[in-house]
């Protein structure tokens, strides 16, 4: 269909919408690409990442190495553990939906809803019943039947709880290399070292104790146990 528009010269010029009736390819291109670069947000945060990466980071700056290790280290390690706590899941999935759907034995709207439930039953055993009640509430929506609950009522309760479960394992950890910084403190008061920043002396042996300990495997063998299965 085909409007005319009057101009200021008085000329009739006819612009052809019917166009804007379906979505042109490079529309198509551009809502693919957007969803594309949106994926990889919404998988990290359906996963366990968030908290993995949360505790490991926290755990630096108690140490109070700034930049050691850095940061691609820190998203590589918190990667490859969400990789093997995911495992099982990720199992699931392609045996319940992605197997199925290779054999033309179900459809892909049938493969989606099949391995939406795995997912769902997984995250929904890490998500704190304070979270999920905080989101069906704002949505009228019936908590006593959580596996029935849409995706985007899971995901904030599910993120929310990481969030809460990674800081109450980093205020775990701060506490051996508080008690660190209050001793070197103190004893550098005593000695009237005040020109000395008491961090510089404790980091040593901040670092010395959490290798003594085995730090690193201890911060994940946490993380681990604190993952229900």
């Amino acid at each position: 269909m085909s409007h005319a528009l009057l101009l200021a010269g008085g000329s009739n010029v006819s612009v052809n919408i019917s166009g804007l009736k379906s979505p042109s390819t490079s529309v198509l291109i551009i809502i693919a690409l957007t969803v594309l670069a949106v994926a990889p947000s919404v998988l990290i945060l359906m996963t366990a990442f968030p908290r993995v990466f949360i505790v490991l980071s926290l755990t630096r700056n108690a140490l109070g190495t700034q930049t050691v290790p850095p940061n691609q280290v820190l998203a590589g390690l918190a990667l490859i553990l969400t990789l093997f706590i995911m495992a099982p899941v990720v199992s699931a999935v392609d045996h319940v939906a992605i197997q199925p759907y290779e054999h033309g034995t179900i459809t892909a709207t049938q493969a989606m809803a099949l391995g939406e439930v795995p997912v769902k039953k997984w995250m929904l055993e890490q998500t704190n019943v304070d979270e999920l009640s905080l989101f069906t509430s704002y949505r009228h929506e019936d908590a006593r039947h959580p596996e029935s609950l849409p995706l985007t009522t899971i995901i904030p309760a599910f993120v929310l709880s990481e969030i809460r479960a990674a800081f109450l394992i980093g205020f775990m950890i701060f506490i051996p290399f508080m008690i660190i910084d209050l001793v070197v403190s103190a004893v550098m008061m005593s000695m009237g070292m005040y020109m000395l920043p008491p961090t510089l002396i404790a980091l040593p042996f901040k670092i010395l104790l959490f290798v003594l300990v085995d730090g690193w495997a201890l911060v994940v063998h946490s993380l681990l146990l604190s993952f229900n299965h």
